[in-house]
């Protein structure tokens, strides 16, 4: 396609993207400043789904005078158009130039709780969400409504900073807003006889509100006010977990199972609490009071550490003294011992030559697993981390610095795959991405890759590879030891925003777990693949739905099949007739795992990694084919 800004012919070049959307393409146009591209009806993105390519058709001719009739003076923090890209002719609207956000994490990342206790405290949230405040009760005095207010069109900067993004979504004047995302979108506006949240009359400024608290309260607690599992007693209440919005059964009602990995509401003050109650229990609407946020003040229990929003802890008695626990706990068939406990937090862990490997953050020092110091400092979120022996790598930005004791830093300059630093570790080599190549310690170059775009895992034996852009997406394979990648890797159709990705590799087999934003809802596709890059079975599932696919972490591969933690214990994954099937629970694992923990297979068994402590599994009594 030919794209115009100002009649000069814009070259669009994949190794210039800068992100994929459901509706858009980005494109780095120089200068500080970015393209988006509208998705025609012909993208390849959309073929075969004649509803999509409808759905673009009406969008972007709604596009040819919304655009043009944008606002002007709104916030400084809405990245809103600053010129409209066309056609050869200069009559058709096909995108637009805007600033460039980064770096930036989406509003998702700080409903995360691997994220948060990287560095980010609750007084962050809170000052960011008084400047969200602000921002979306000036749009409602412009005479502008979000619309579809979620936490991936909300990026907060450095200096936790909000920007507003999609402005062209936006609802104003004749020009409605017809996206939604379903765990956002006010249930009073959707249809309730439906079996999950569609849209189905116009947005109003109430909607925005709603989204706010739905967005502080998933930021505060990690978990959505219709978060959970829903498990009525009896069975004819069940309904399926998307609707429950519709039904008004939240989170706090007494036959939801509460996500293990989220924080206690009880942390939080009557006052907010309550008002999250009535908003959504009893449909209460109108502006977010101000002041909710203005008295709410986090602090930490001397006894339990747990940090909390009231007068005393709501799980300490007064005066309570901290219990003494325990080294070994047993449950049924499985021994769990603690290998590591610390009063600040774990960050990053692996295994090599079956022996646990990692880092932590404690007294004002980032610190390896026999607590040498490898760098002081504050947390901060933005790093990413891996290990290699003894040498500890850390990442930011377009700079990975290699750690070793008694030698000094070594730099390198890396790619960013668009969530950070492109590298990677197997306990043997380092592997990272610069420049379009991906390198390894030991070789000038393994294979050519997409320059800011590719996201690498390492494994034993062999790595995985994926990158994404305008109309390109694909994965490969590379030997941990050779040079060359296989990048004729099989992928299914990949709709939607790419909003997260994992992957973890045993000698055998690698398991991608990928999380796209499409249609308002975010779905999970496992696909898993053997070191020749056959693609030999997958798995699909809804966000947070309670299974061993509702969340991307807490999993590990042993032996060509996939260890998952769920809340309700360890499951195991393997491949049976080209599909992947549940063979096997292991709930005597329940007490000491979540789906937030990571898993990792060593020689003491399955280690178990928390915020602060990582503890060993063993099975007691281990069955033929049973042992993790």
């Amino acid at each position: 396609m030919d794209v115009y800004l100002r009649g000069k012919r814009i070259k669009l070049d994949p190794s210039k993207s800068l992100g994929k959307g459901g509706e858009a393409d980005i494109f780095d146009l120089g200068g500080g400043r970015a393209l988006k591209l509208f998705k025609s009806p012909a993208h390849p993105d959309y073929q075969g789904l004649p509803s999509e390519q409808k759905a673009a058709e009406q969008r972007i001719a709604l596009h040819q005078k919304k655009l043009r009739a944008f606002p002007a003076g709104l916030p400084r923090q809405v990245i809103a158009p600053e010129e409209l890209a066309t056609d050869r002719s200069g009559r058709s609207v096909v995108g637009y130039a805007m600033p460039v956000v980064a770096p930036a994490e989406p509003l998702l990342r700080y409903g995360e709780p691997t994220f948060r206790r990287a560095g980010v405290a609750n007084g962050e949230v809170i000052r960011l969400f008084r400047d969200i405040h602000t921002v979306v009760s000036r749009l409602h005095t412009a005479g502008v409504v979000i619309g579809d207010f979620n936490d991936l069109n909300v990026l907060v900067t450095t200096g936790v900073q909000p920007r507003f993004i999609d402005a062209d979504s936006f609802q104003f004047g004749p020009y409605p807003c017809a996206v939604f995302t379903e765990r956002f979108v006010d249930p009073l506006l959707c249809d309730r006889g439906g079996t999950a949240p569609r849209l189905a009359r116009p947005y109003n400024p109430d909607a925005d509100w709603y989204a706010f608290a739905a967005l502080l309260m998933q930021s505060l607690l990690f978990v959505a006010p219709y978060g959970g599992v829903y498990l009525p007693k009896d069975i004819s209440r069940r309904i399926p977990n998307g609707a429950r919005p519709l039904h008004r059964i939240t989170v706090f009602h007494p036959e939801v199972r509460y996500p293990k990995p989220a924080t206690r509401w009880e942390v939080l003050s009557d006052d907010l609490l309550q008002y999250l109650h009535r908003v959504f229990e009893k449909d209460e609407r109108g502006p977010f009071p101000a002041g909710l946020l203005d008295r709410l003040q986090f602090v930490a229990c001397p006894h339990c550490g747990v940090e909390h929003a009231r007068a005393s802890c709501p799980f300490c008695a007064p005066g309570a003294a901290a219990h003494a626990r325990t080294v070994v706990t047993v449950r049924g068939e499985v021994a769990c011992a603690r290998v590591f406990e610390t009063t600040g937090v774990v960050l990053h862990a692996c295994v090599e030559k079956g022996i646990a490997r990692f880092l932590y953050h404690e007294a004002g020092a980032y610190r390896r697993e026999d607590g040498s110091v490898v760098f002081r400092g504050d947390l901060d979120p933005s790093l990413r981390f891996a290990i290699l022996g003894a040498a500890t790598l850390v990442g930011r930005g377009g700079e990975l610095a290699v750690l070793s004791p008694g030698r000094g830093p070594e730099r390198l300059s890396v790619d960013s795959d668009g969530t950070g630093p492109a590298f990677a570790s197997n306990g043997r080599h380092r592997y990272w991405t610069s420049a379009g190549r991906l390198l390894r310690d030991d070789a000038d170059g393994v294979g050519d890759v997409l320059a800011g775009q590719t996201r690498i895992w390492a494994g034993p034996t062999f790595g995985f590879g994926l990158y994404r852009a305008s109309n390109l997406s694909v994965a490969f394979t590379f030997d941990s030891e050779r040079r060359g990648i296989n990048d004729t890797l099989r992928l299914p159709p990949l709709h939607g925003q790419l909003v997260d990705a994992a992957c973890v590799l045993d000698e055998r087999r690698a398991w991608l777990l990928l999380a796209l934003h499409h249609a308002g809802r975010t779905r999970h596709l496992c696909l898993t693949y053997s070191r020749k890059g056959n693609l030999k079975a997958t798995a699909e599932a809804t966000a947070g739905d309670g299974s061993w696919l509702g969340t991307l972490r807490g999993k590990c591969a042993t032996q060509g099949m996939l260890l998952a933690a769920t809340d309700a214990g360890i499951v195991r994954i393997e491949v049976r007739d080209g599909a992947l099937q549940q063979t096997r629970e292991f709930p005597d694992t329940e007490p000491f795992v979540d789906a937030d923990r990571q898993l990792l297979i060593g020689k003491d068994g399955v280690y178990v990694v928390g915020r602060r402590e990582i503890t060993a599994l063993k099975m007691n009594q281990p069955r033929t084919g049973d042992r993790p």
